[in-house]
Protein backbone atom coordinates (compact mmCIF):
# COMPACT_ATOMS: atom_id res chain seq x y z
CA UNK A 1 0.00 0.00 0.00
CA UNK A 2 1.12 3.54 -0.56
CA UNK A 3 0.03 6.54 1.42
CA UNK A 4 -0.45 10.14 0.44
CA UNK A 5 2.34 12.45 1.63
CA UNK A 6 1.65 14.16 4.92
CA UNK A 7 0.42 17.73 4.75
CA UNK A 8 0.39 19.47 8.10
CA UNK A 9 -3.19 20.10 9.24
CA UNK A 10 -4.38 23.69 9.65
CA UNK A 11 -5.61 22.87 13.18
CA UNK A 12 -4.03 21.94 16.45
CA UNK A 13 -5.72 18.54 16.34
CA UNK A 14 -3.70 15.81 18.05
CA UNK A 15 -3.61 12.54 16.16
CA UNK A 16 -2.52 9.05 17.23
CA UNK A 17 -2.35 5.66 15.56
CA UNK A 18 -3.33 2.46 17.37
CA UNK A 19 -1.92 -0.49 15.39
CA UNK A 20 -2.54 -4.18 15.66
CA UNK A 21 -3.71 -7.26 13.85
CA UNK A 22 -6.93 -7.26 15.92
CA UNK A 23 -7.62 -10.91 15.12
CA UNK A 24 -10.20 -10.40 16.56
CA UNK A 25 -10.74 -7.11 18.36
CA UNK A 26 -11.34 -7.64 22.09
CA UNK A 27 -12.79 -5.58 24.91
CA UNK A 28 -9.18 -4.96 25.98
CA UNK A 29 -8.47 -3.33 22.62
CA UNK A 30 -11.60 -1.21 22.95
CA UNK A 31 -10.50 -0.18 26.43
CA UNK A 32 -7.25 1.14 24.94
CA UNK A 33 -9.21 2.95 22.21
CA UNK A 34 -11.30 4.72 24.86
CA UNK A 35 -8.24 5.65 26.89
CA UNK A 36 -6.49 7.01 23.79
CA UNK A 37 -9.51 9.19 22.95
CA UNK A 38 -9.07 10.91 26.32
CA UNK A 39 -5.58 11.97 25.21
CA UNK A 40 -5.93 12.59 21.47
CA UNK A 41 -8.45 14.34 19.21
CA UNK A 42 -8.32 11.72 16.44
CA UNK A 43 -7.37 8.06 16.45
CA UNK A 44 -6.49 5.91 13.47
CA UNK A 45 -6.93 2.21 14.17
CA UNK A 46 -4.37 0.66 11.85
CA UNK A 47 -5.27 -2.93 11.06
CA UNK A 48 -2.00 -4.55 10.13
CA UNK A 49 -1.06 -7.06 7.52
CA UNK A 50 1.47 -9.15 9.44
CA UNK A 51 3.33 -11.74 7.36
CA UNK A 52 4.55 -13.53 10.49
CA UNK A 53 1.00 -14.28 11.68
CA UNK A 54 -1.70 -16.51 10.23
CA UNK A 55 -4.89 -14.64 11.09
CA UNK A 56 -8.19 -16.43 11.58
CA UNK A 57 -10.05 -13.52 9.98
CA UNK A 58 -8.99 -11.91 6.73
CA UNK A 59 -8.09 -8.23 6.62
CA UNK A 60 -11.51 -7.08 5.40
CA UNK A 61 -13.29 -9.06 8.13
CA UNK A 62 -11.08 -7.56 10.83
CA UNK A 63 -11.61 -4.01 9.55
CA UNK A 64 -15.37 -4.56 9.41
CA UNK A 65 -15.53 -6.05 12.93
CA UNK A 66 -13.66 -3.03 14.30
CA UNK A 67 -15.91 -0.57 12.46
CA UNK A 68 -18.97 -2.30 13.94
CA UNK A 69 -17.43 -2.08 17.42
CA UNK A 70 -17.04 1.71 17.20
CA UNK A 71 -20.07 3.59 18.56
CA UNK A 72 -22.31 5.04 15.85
CA UNK A 73 -21.56 8.69 15.23
CA UNK A 74 -18.01 8.53 16.66
CA UNK A 75 -16.21 10.69 14.13
CA UNK A 76 -12.83 10.85 15.87
CA UNK A 77 -11.93 7.28 14.91
CA UNK A 78 -10.85 6.02 11.49
CA UNK A 79 -10.22 2.35 10.78
CA UNK A 80 -7.81 1.53 7.95
CA UNK A 81 -5.86 -1.46 6.70
CA UNK A 82 -2.11 -0.87 6.62
CA UNK A 83 1.01 -2.63 5.43
CA UNK A 84 4.63 -1.59 5.44
CA UNK A 85 6.31 0.41 8.16
CA UNK A 86 3.86 1.58 10.77
CA UNK A 87 5.89 4.66 11.60
CA UNK A 88 5.71 5.77 7.95
CA UNK A 89 1.93 5.35 8.02
CA UNK A 90 1.72 7.34 11.28
CA UNK A 91 3.80 10.14 9.81
CA UNK A 92 1.62 10.37 6.69
CA UNK A 93 -1.45 10.73 8.90
CA UNK A 94 0.13 13.57 10.87
CA UNK A 95 0.17 11.46 14.03
CA UNK A 96 2.23 12.59 16.98
CA UNK A 97 2.00 9.19 18.66
CA UNK A 98 1.69 5.46 18.19
CA UNK A 99 -0.45 3.90 20.92
CA UNK A 100 0.66 0.56 22.32
CA UNK A 101 -1.36 -1.35 24.88
CA UNK A 102 0.38 -3.22 27.66
CA UNK A 103 -1.14 -6.00 29.75
CA UNK A 104 1.87 -7.16 31.74
CA UNK A 105 5.56 -6.50 32.21
CA UNK A 106 6.25 -9.33 29.74
CA UNK A 107 4.73 -7.18 26.94
CA UNK A 108 7.07 -4.30 27.66
CA UNK A 109 10.39 -5.71 26.40
CA UNK A 110 9.13 -6.33 22.86
CA UNK A 111 7.14 -3.09 22.75
CA UNK A 112 10.15 -1.12 23.99
CA UNK A 113 12.30 -2.51 21.17
CA UNK A 114 9.65 -1.54 18.59
CA UNK A 115 9.37 1.94 20.08
CA UNK A 116 13.12 2.47 19.85
CA UNK A 117 13.25 1.35 16.23
CA UNK A 118 10.30 3.56 15.31
CA UNK A 119 11.97 6.49 17.06
CA UNK A 120 15.16 5.87 15.09
CA UNK A 121 13.24 5.86 11.80
CA UNK A 122 10.98 8.84 12.51
CA UNK A 123 11.80 11.13 15.42
CA UNK A 124 8.59 13.14 15.02
CA UNK A 125 6.40 10.22 16.12
CA UNK A 126 6.41 9.17 19.78
CA UNK A 127 5.22 5.89 21.27
CA UNK A 128 2.71 6.09 24.11
CA UNK A 129 2.17 3.01 26.27
CA UNK A 130 -1.26 2.59 27.84
CA UNK A 131 -2.08 -0.04 30.43
CA UNK A 132 -5.15 -2.11 29.71
CA UNK A 133 -7.86 -1.88 32.34
CA UNK A 134 -7.44 -4.46 35.08
CA UNK A 135 -10.54 -6.41 34.06
CA UNK A 136 -9.01 -7.09 30.61
CA UNK A 137 -5.41 -7.70 31.66
CA UNK A 138 -5.56 -11.48 31.14
CA UNK A 139 -7.15 -11.56 27.68
CA UNK A 140 -5.56 -11.54 24.26
CA UNK A 141 -6.85 -12.30 20.79
CA UNK A 142 -4.92 -15.58 20.86
CA UNK A 143 -6.52 -16.71 24.12
CA UNK A 144 -9.96 -15.67 22.87
CA UNK A 145 -9.53 -17.68 19.65
CA UNK A 146 -8.29 -20.74 21.52
CA UNK A 147 -11.21 -20.69 23.95
CA UNK A 148 -13.73 -20.18 21.13
CA UNK A 149 -12.11 -22.93 19.03
CA UNK A 150 -12.88 -25.41 21.82
CA UNK A 151 -16.43 -24.19 22.42
CA UNK A 152 -15.65 -21.86 25.32
CA UNK A 153 -17.95 -18.92 26.01
CA UNK A 154 -16.11 -15.70 25.15
CA UNK A 155 -19.14 -13.43 25.41
CA UNK A 156 -18.34 -10.26 27.31
CA UNK A 157 -14.67 -10.52 26.30
CA UNK A 158 -15.33 -9.43 22.71
CA UNK A 159 -18.19 -7.40 21.22
CA UNK A 160 -21.33 -9.46 20.56
CA UNK A 161 -20.92 -9.39 16.76
CA UNK A 162 -17.35 -10.68 17.13
CA UNK A 163 -18.56 -13.49 19.37
CA UNK A 164 -20.99 -14.48 16.61
CA UNK A 165 -18.25 -14.35 13.94
CA UNK A 166 -16.07 -16.63 16.10
CA UNK A 167 -18.94 -19.13 16.43
CA UNK A 168 -19.42 -19.07 12.64
CA UNK A 169 -15.70 -19.67 11.98
CA UNK A 170 -15.41 -22.58 14.35
CA UNK A 171 -18.68 -24.28 13.37
CA UNK A 172 -17.32 -24.89 9.87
Amino acid sequence: MSYEPFVAPETDETIAVYPGTFDPITMGHLDIVNRALHLFDRLYIAVAVNASKMPLFDLEERVEMIRKAIPAGEERIRVEAVSGLLVDYAYTKGAKAIIRGLRAVSDFDYEFQLALMNRRIEREVETVFLMTGFRWIYISSSIIKEAARHGGDVSGLVPDHVCEKLREKFMK
